[in-house]
């Protein structure tokens, strides 16, 4: 019989649905059930392509001995933590602050007020090398709940009054300025990976606004080092299995040094900010491998990845069906030689497997094991290029080969059953990948992806929205709900910013302002500074928390910041400027202590500090000459610039309601005209 998740619409919490233990989604019901029997609440946060999820559900969660000891003992509450970022939010400061890590599955043992006393990530069914199992576990609370229990609510009275105390931390007086970027820089150039790039050994993440970021310094110090860093870390990760050579797009990250071995998951918001990093990147160094890139994950993200709404969809999932019908991590996208050779010809099979390093052991090695599968992972030691200067052949002629076989590998995987797909929408990650896809529709010079992007938009902007005009976070089978969370204000606003300067449509720059206000109505923290991820009337959890640091993606307060200090230039907003450095100095404590945990929030940082431009275009949109300049605005890597574009075939275009300055701004003797402004003067 299904449990209490067979309503949800979270893919996560229905993967549970069938689960021998009573789940409960989150709310009041299953507190007040847990205050009725008077048992500790088992909390559990995962996600739908979360792997270690996968295997704690097979090894304890379907497992009838550990489901009774659990029913019997805890009432239990599972979570997705795509849909509720700030409950998961909470609860992981609690784990790290309890163990000093933290990841998913995230476990969590509550009172029936949502009070925290034990933390931990995940649990084997018995224990085993020093980890505590389930088994060990769920007496041990019962003997503690029945017969020390002011010693377990004590202990979550402690936990519950250090997290007030941090979230309410006033401005420290430390200063950022542009010392505080060169000690972000040299905490990166410290741990970066000359050889495969990246930053740290392993595991290996993309970090995507780490690049973003030294882009940014580099500019502003005239540092190659710099640079270097960046180009090395882009050309490394494409040419490894972290990017899906046959079907496009980026694994969420590298289990080994060399971006080799990945974890097989595919999320939205990787593609997103990887595009972002490899846009501006190819404006940066003009490679055109950079630009294929952003090409083929487009390609990924619009092929497998798009509703029929135009929004797009969250993650796939690493593990998918085998022959055997057994779930495996990264059985959809590895090969052995002898399947290659059942798809290809002997000459297209032989260069497949010499150009991308196949060999008949494998190249996959379990994680778990250590051992070869006798499967590969398709990847590159140099680029084609080079490859086809080593074998004396024309790049293009190798390419078209390679190209070929790729098509024909693509259609036999095709076949093969597919991981799950997690198809909920969610605002902030949509709202990434607006700012992605205009970014890349002005880099790359391809205004079909803005029409992408457009369409997604006007999508979030009809669709997620409550009875009152209050923005959502989640869209599913027609469902759209979950009160919006900061990130999906600030990821959203920093989509429409993108979208505005891309197609110069000023409706796109008039819903950022209106988001931004609706942010800062709810979400602004009046006595300190920042804001919060929670509404000021949404639900109620123990602590309502600010987040800075910035993780898998920039926190919300980044973006926010990045959103402000644009939007402050945009339209001639100086109090947003100021909140933006109340937003800063609420901060600076934190981002004096470790600043490359801060590197999205030194984007906006970094504009502030300027010197920054508004560039105002007058012009005829329609005319070459308005055409030239926007192309060689779009083209050039200039970070610390807005762009506006005021029509001039029009008397009161609608920009100059949203940004009135640019009222002023004439084409010149009927030729279009840039106007560079800056600190409020404009040339």
């Amino acid at each position: 019989m299904p449990n209490q998740l067979a309503d949800a619409q979270s893919p996560y919490l229905l993967q549970h649905k069938d689960n021998p233990v009573d789940w409960y989604p989150w709310g009041e019901a299953a507190f007040e059930k847990a205050k009725a029997e008077d048992k500790p609440v088992f909390l559990s946060v995962g996600y739908s392509t979360c792997h270690w999820c996968h295997v704690m559900e097979e090894e304890s969660f379907e497992d009838p001995e550990v489901a009774a000891a659990m029913n019997e003992t805890f009432v239990s509450i599972k979570v997705d933590r795509e849909e509720r970022p700030d409950i998961d939010s909470l609860y992981m400061s609690v784990c790290q602050m309890m163990s000093g890590r933290g990841g998913w599955p995230l476990t969590v043992l509550l009172t029936p007020d949502k009070k925290p006393f034990y933390a931990t990530t995940y649990l084997p069914k018995q224990g085993r090398f020093g980890r505590m199992g389930m088994m060990d576990l769920i007496p041990r609370v019962q003997q503690l709940w029945t017969g020390q229990r002011d010693e377990l609510l004590s202990e979550a009275d402690k936990i519950t009054s250090t997290l007030e105390e941090a979230s309410v931390q006033a401005a420290s007086g430390d200063t950022v300025d542009a010392g505080t970027l060169d000690r972000a820089y040299q905490q990166l150039a410290d741990r970066f990976d000359p050889t495969h790039g990246g930053f740290g050994s392993a595991p290996k993440f993309p970090s995507p606004h780490n690049l973003l970021f030294l882009l940014r310094y580099a500019l502003r110090a005239e540092d190659d080092d710099a640079l270097g860093m960046v180009e090395t870390t882009l050309d490394e990760m494409r040419l490894g299995g972290l990017f899906d050579h046959v079907g496009y797009g980026f694994h969420r990250y590298s289990t080994d040094q060399q971006w080799l071995l990945p974890h097989f998951e595919k999320m939205l918001y990787d593609q997103a900010m990887l595009v972002m990093a490899y846009a501006e990147g190819y404006q940066v160094f003009g490679k055109e491998a950079y630009a294929e890139t952003v090409r083929q994950t487009i390609e990924y993200v619009t092929r497998d990845l798009r509703d029929s709404t135009g929004a797009f969809y969250s993650a796939e999932d690493a593990d998918s069906e085998t022959d055997t019908g057994a779930m495996e991590e990264g059985a959809f996208y590895v090969w052995s030689i002898d399947e290659v050779r059942e798809v290809l010809d002997d000459d297209r099979a032989d260069l497949v497997i010499d150009v991308f390093n196949l060999q008949p052991a494998g190249n996959y090695v379990e994680e778990a094991t250590g051992e070869k599968t006798g499967k590969n992972i398709l990847h590159l030691k140099e680029p084609l290029p080079a490859v086809a200067a080593e074998r004396g052949m024309d790049a293009a002629a190798l390419r078209e080969q390679i190209e070929a076989a790729r098509d024909r590998l693509f259609r036999r995987r095709e076949a093969r059953p597919r991981p799950r797909l997690d198809d909920k929408v969610l605002t902030d990650w949509n709202g990434l990948m607006v700012a992605a896809l205009a970014k890349a529709a002005r880099a790359l010079d391809t205004p079909a992806y803005a029409d992408v992007a457009a369409e997604a938009t006007t999508f979030l902007l009809d669709t997620m929205r409550d009875a009152e005009g209050r923005l959502l976070h989640r869209y599913r089978n027609g469902d759209a709900a979950i009160r919006a969370h900061l990130d999906d204000f600030a990821f959203l606003i920093w989509g429409l910013i993108e979208l505005y300067q891309a197609t110069f449509e000023a409706e796109w720059l008039g819903e950022a302002l209106c988001l931004m206000q609706e942010a800062l109505d709810h979400h602004w923290d009046e006595a300190r500074g920042g804001f919060h991820i929670t509404a000021d009337d949404g639900e109620a959890l123990i602590v309502r928390q600010k987040e800075f640091y910035d993780g898998a993606v920039p926190s919300g307060n980044s973006a926010a910041l990045y959103d402000l200090v644009r939007l402050a230039r945009m339209a001639e907003r100086p109090d947003w400027e100021e909140r933006a450095q109340e937003l800063v100095d609420v901060a600076a404590g934190q981002l004096q202590q470790q600043p490359s945990g801060f590197t999205a929030l030194f984007m906006g940082v970094d504009f502030a500090l300027g010197p920054a431009q508004e560039v105002v275009v007058a012009g005829d949109p329609s005319a070459e000459d308005t055409q030239a300049m926007l192309q060689k605005l779009h083209a050039t890597y200039a970070p610390r610039t807005v762009v506006l574009l005021r029509q001039t075939d029009q008397d009161e275009p609608l920009l100059t309601r949203y940004a009135p300055f640019t009222s002023a701004h004439q084409a010149l003797d009927g030729q279009a005209a840039a106007y560079v402004c800056e600190q409020y003067q404009c040339e």
